[in-house]
C-alpha cells in the first residue's frame, strides 16, 4: 500500500501525467479532470472497463497490465493506495527521480485556488457527494467536482465547471483528505473503520478533529453518529468564527430530520430555523434521508435558498454500484451495492426491504480486506443475519492487505446463529448456481462489498435464468 507523503513538493506544471490503476472511479475521475485542465494523461491498469473506454475517447492512451515501459515519456506518476510499493511502473519512476503523487495530492493540485466543499466519512460520502453536486448543478452554480462514484444522472463521476465551488469526495482511509485546502468540511459520521492504518479508535477521531478544524468556513456534522457526537463540543470550542451546524434526527440537531416514510423512494421532512420542509427522493432507504439532510445543511450553510436547496436535491437519482438495478430475471431482481462495513450492509439490506414488498432478500457478500473481516466478523453476520433471508459469503478480497492465517469467508459465516440461513462458497460459478436454487419470483439478490463482486452479476443473471429451462 502506498501512502501519500506530503513532504512532496508539487511542481505548479505536472508535465505528462502517468495514471497507475486510472481505471478506478476516483482515479478515472482525477484523470478526466486533468486532460479537462489540458494535460497530456497516459494511464495503465489490470483490466479493461467501462471507465477505460470513457477516457481512450478522449484520447488517453491506456495500457493493460503493468508494465515500466508504461510510463513512457512521463513527468508525474500518480498511484493510487491500492497499489503495491513493488509495481514496476511505480519503481521505475523512483528510479528516474519523477514527480510521484498519491491521487489525493494530485486531486489537491487541481482544486487549488478554489473554494472547496470536502465530504468525508465512514458511509454516505459518495452519495452525499452526488446530492450536493446534483443539487448545485440544479442551481445553477455550475460546480467542479469529483465523486467516488459515477452519478446516474451525469453518466460522470468528475467534471470541470466555471463556478467557484469545487466538491470532492475526501478519502479518511489514509488521512489522505487532510491534504485539501477546504472551505466547507461535511463529515457523515465517524463508525470504527480503517483501524489498520489509524491503531485505534482514538486516533482515527482525531484524524476527523483535524480535518474539521482546518476548514476554513463551515462545518457540517452528525448529530446522531457517536463518534461525531463524541467531537462536536471541540469542534465548536475551536470554531475560530467559522459556523458548525449539526444534521440527523436528534431533538437538539440545527437541521433536523423527521417523519421519514418507510416504503419506496423515501420521504422525510427537514426543520430548520423555525421552517420545515417535505421531499421525497428519488432513492429509497432511511440512510438516505440522512445523507439528504447532511446535504441540505452544506448548501444552507453556504447561501443557497433552503426550498431551492432541497427541491434540487431531490433530483438526485443515485450513484452506480449504490443499490444499482442490474436485470430482472424469472420475476427475481439482482442488485449491487458498494456496502463493505456492517454499518453500510445493514442500511443497504434495510432499504431493500422498504421496497421488495412480499419478496425474500438473499444477500452475495464478499468480504473487504483480511483485517476488516477479522475485526468486524460477528457485527457483519448480525447485519446479514438480521437484514436477509438468506446469505452467501463469498472469499475475502484482500485488496491492498496480504492474506491473514485463518481469516476466510467462513470467518463471517461461521457467526451466524442459524446456519440454515448462510452458505460460505469461495467458488464464484458455484455460488451463483447455488443462490438460483435458493431464489423465488419476488425476491432481490443483492451483491454486497466494494472489491469486485459486482463482477459475479453476469454470472447470477444466467444461472437465474437457467434454471427456467429445468
Amino acid at each position: 500500500m502506498i501512502k501519500p507523503d506530503p513532504t512532496v513538493e508539487i511542481p505548479a506544471d505536472l508535465g505528462v501525467v502517468h495514471f497507475v490503476g486510472i481505471g478506478g472511479s476516483g482515479m478515472s475521475g482525477i484523470a478526466r479532470l486533468f486532460v479537462s485542465a489540458g494535460s497530456r494523461v497516459t494511464g495503465s491498469d489490470v483490466r479493461e472497463s467501462k471507465n477505460i473506454d470513457a477516457l481512450r475517447e478522449l484520447g488517453v492512451p491506456v495500457a493493460i497490465g503493468h508494465d515500466a515501459q508504461n510510463v513512457g515519456d512521463a513527468d508525474t506518476l500518480v498511484v493510487t493506495g491500492a497499489l503495491w510499493a513493488d509495481n514496476p511502473e511505480y519503481l521505475l519512476a523512483k528510479e528516474r527521480g519523477l514527480t510521484i503523487l498519491h491521487r489525493s495530492q494530485a486531486l489537491a493540485w487541481l482544486t487549488s485556488g478554489k473554494r472547496l466543499i470536502s465530504v468525508a466519512g465512514a458511509h454516505g460520502k459518495t452519495t452525499s457527494t452526488g446530492m450536493i453536486i446534483t443539487a448545485l448543478l440544479e442551481l445553477g452554480a455550475d460546480p467542479s467536482f469529483v465523486n467516488g462514484g459515477v452519478i446516474e444522472s451525469l453518466g460522470l463521476s468528475s467534471a470541470r465547471g466555471a463556478g467557484e465551488l469545487f466538491v470532492v469526495e475526501a478519502d479518511e482511509s489514509d488521512g489522505s483528505f487532510l491534504l485539501y485546502d477546504t472551505a466547507v468540511a461535511l463529515i457523515t459520521n465517524i463508525d470504527p473503520d480503517h483501524l489498520d492504518h489509524y491503531g485505534s479508535l482514538e486516533a482515527f477521531e482525531q484524524a476527523f478533529v483535524t480535518f474539521a478544524q482546518q476548514a476554513r468556513e463551515l462545518v457540517v456534522i452528525s448529530s446522531d453518529d457517536a463518534g461525531a457526537v463524541r467531537i462536536t463540543p471541540a469542534l465548536r470550542e475551536a470554531a475560530d468564527g467559522k459556523r458548525v451546524l449539526t444534521f440527523g434526527e436528534a431533538a437538539d440537531a440545527d437541521v433536523r430530520l423527521h417523519d421519514v416514510g418507510s416504503t419506496g423512494p423515501v420521504s422525510f421532512q427537514l426543520s430548520y430555523e423555525g421552517t420545515s420542509y417535505a421531499a421525497t427522493l428519488r432513492v429509497p432507504g432511511r440512510h438516505n434521508a440522512i445523507n439528504a439532510a447532511g446535504a441540505f445543511a452544506v448548501l444552507v450553510g453556504v447561501g443557497f435558498d433552503p426550498a431551492d436547496a432541497l427541491r434540487g436535491i431531490t433530483a438526485f437519482g443515485g450513484t452506480q454500484r449504490r443499490f444499482e438495478l442490474h436485470g430482472v430475471v424469472d420475476g427475481v431482481s439482482v442488485y449491487d451495492d458498494y456496502a463493505h462495513h456492517p454499518t453500510e450492509v445493514a442500511a443497504a439490506l434495510a432499504a431493500a426491504r422498504t421496497v421488495v414488498g412480499d419478496g425474500r432478500i438473499i444477500a452475495v457478500h464478499q468480504p473487504h480486506l483480511y483485517s476488516r473481516t477479522r475485526l468486524f466478523a460477528q457485527e457483519f453476520a448480525d447485519a446479514l443475519e438480521r437484514y436477509a433471508d438468506h446469505t452467501v459469503v463469498l472469499e475475502v478480497y484482500g485488496a491492498r492487505e496480504d492474506p491473514e492465517p485463518g481469516v476466510t469467508g467462513a470467518t463471517v459465516s461461521t457467526r451466524f446463529s442459524d446456519a440454515d440461513r448462510v452458505a460460505y462458497i469461495d467458488d464464484w460459478q458455484r455460488a451463483a448456481d447455488y443462490t438460483a436454487t435458493v431464489v423465488r419470483p419476488g425476491d432481490f439478490v443483492i451483491t454486497l462489498g466494494c472489491g469486485d463482486v459486482y463482477r459475479i452479476v453476469p454470472q447470477l443473471l444466467e444461472a437465474i435464468a437457467g434454471r427456467e429451462s429445468v
